[in-house]
């Protein structure tokens, strides 16, 4: 067996152990209020029809112009990849006839891309793994339009034809579901950190077209097949296993695959086929005549890398340092930019990993309880800083604090006002902790003896003492004074 195949991730088939081999093509609408070659719209859910222009439609004599901030993201895009930036990169005509393509051909980037090879690196959570992922190319090419059948009629909504799309092609570097999912998760949120891209896979906005195929561990690659547009990333996961164990199947039954295009049917749980490689289209490519090479200099590309975000992992990296957090939890704060500012506004002049434990437990577990992103909170993260602050001050227990939670989510308010005016304060004086300490000794002398031979019953006296004081008493006092009055 090859040293460098790890056994867990083999697929045990009726002969023997199968490796999966798969690469993505992702396609990524470009974040721009125009198309890649018109002015028109790009705005979701218009009217059919409704944002075409003249170049979209292909009316004769029309002229693409390319858009400039397209291709901005493509760059900035490819800067995020940490991939060859090409300052020089040809548009082709890509040739085949779709009713949904109007011009019947697609402008596409075949030979030169505008991006080159890169690399992301992804932490694969059910593993704990990490892997560097290669990245082959990113281009630039339009959107088709969409078509849809009803009954014996089919229609044609040109809406989002010539909407700008980047086409990020990875290496065949991945050898697992939970390696394909873990991609395209670290993927889309570099996207979303970029602002190149919104990642909304409901939309259509990122879709994947997932290239799977099986060998024997150390063998060469075998014959791949193209799952196309998988548009949610539990797809993409079952997508592989299902094909991968069609695939063994077949090869274990004495047959062969045939390099084929097949859609995944997430309600069969099945793979099906679209087009065999007999049909496979000869594109015919060749540079589009009405768009000269796109040229851009080193310094165009440098002031654009000057202005990029934070990016994921030199952001994980930072909390890891600045903020004493575990690389588990820095991952889950900046798995998206708005938790990770959400967090940095918590934790400002405070206790790193106190504001850390609020905002993953008690914040993201009741967001995620009510089907709410961080964006849509009804917890502001001054309103979270001011609950960790009084806690800090031991002006409130975490306990109360958790009842503060459920105040402000519900109702809202100042956390500092609300514990003034519904009398929240813990007690700290110590004179009527211990009256409350006095008062559950005198009522229990069993407990007492007890307690004496077995010191972890004290847990039993806080939490009595704790009933006594509504919940109230610093539990740090209560336990110096019980040890104390106890002999413990």
């Amino acid at each position: 067996m090859n040293a460098t195949v790890d056994p867990k991730k083999l697929i045990k088939g009726a002969t023997g152990d199968w490796e999966v081999v798969v690469g993505m093509e992702i396609h990524a609408q470009v974040t721009s209020e125009s198309k890649l070659f018109s002015g028109a719209s790009t705005k979701f859910g218009g009217e059919p029809n409704s944002h075409v222009s003249l170049v979209d439609a292909a009316m004769p004599g029309m002229l693409p112009v390319i858009n400039e901030e397209c291709v901005r993201q493509a760059i900035r895009t490819g800067l995020g990849l940490r991939a060859q930036v090409n300052l020089k990169s040809v548009f082709d005509r890509k040739n085949y006839f779709y009713p949904d393509l109007p011009q019947g051909y697609q402008i596409s980037q075949y030979k030169q891309p505008i991006i080159g090879e890169g690399t992301i690196i992804v932490e694969v959570p059910e593993t704990g793994e990490t892997l560097s992922v290669g990245i082959e190319r990113l281009h630039l090419e339009q959107d088709a339009g969409k078509s849809m059948h009803v009954g014996d009629v089919s229609l044609v909504d040109l809406n989002r034809s010539g909407v700008a799309l980047m086409e990020i092609v990875s290496k065949p570097d991945l050898r697992s579901a939970d390696e394909a999912r873990a991609y395209v998760t670290k993927l889309r949120t570099i996207l979303r950190y970029l602002g190149t891209c919104d990642g909304d896979m409901d939309k259509g906005n990122l879709r994947a077209d997932v290239n799977v195929s099986v060998r024997r561990p150390g063998e060469p690659f075998g014959t791949r097949c193209e799952i196309k547009n998988v548009n949610s990333i539990r797809f993409i996961g079952q997508a592989v296993e299902v094909e991968a164990r069609r695939q063994i199947g077949i090869l274990e039954d004495g047959g062969t695959i045939d390099q084929e295009t097949r859609l995944y049917d997430p309600n069969k749980g099945e793979t099906r086929s679209m087009r065999s490689k007999e049909e496979a289209h000869d594109y015919r490519y060749f540079p589009d005549p009405d768009l000269l090479p796109l040229e851009f200099d080193q310094a165009y590309v440098d002031d654009l890398a000057s202005h990029l975000p934070e990016l994921p992992d030199p952001k994980k990296a930072r909390f890891i340092s600045q903020y004493g957090l575990s690389a588990y939890d820095a991952g889950v704060l900046t798995a998206e930019r708005e938790s990770a500012d959400f967090f940095e506004e918590v934790a400002k002049g405070r206790d790193g990993k106190i504001a850390a434990n609020w905002v993953i437990n008690e914040l993201f577990g009741r967001l995620n309880k009510e089907g709410l992103d961080i964006t849509s909170s009804p917890v502001s993260a001054q309103q979270l800083g001011g609950i960790v602050d009084l806690i800090g001050e031991s002006v409130i227990s975490g306990k109360i604090a958790k009842d503060l939670f459920e105040i402000v989510w519900t109702e809202g308010g100042d956390p500092r006002a609300i514990v003034e005016a519904r009398g929240m304060k813990q007690v700290t004086d110590t004179g009527a902790i211990e009256a409350a300490i006095d008062a559950v000794i005198s009522a229990n002398p069993d407990k007492v003896e007890q307690v004496k031979a077995k010191p972890t019953m004290l847990g039993w006296f806080v939490g009595q003492v704790m009933k006594q004081s509504g919940g109230k008493a610093n539990p740090q006092a209560v336990n110096d004074i019980l040890k104390a009055k106890l002999g413990l």
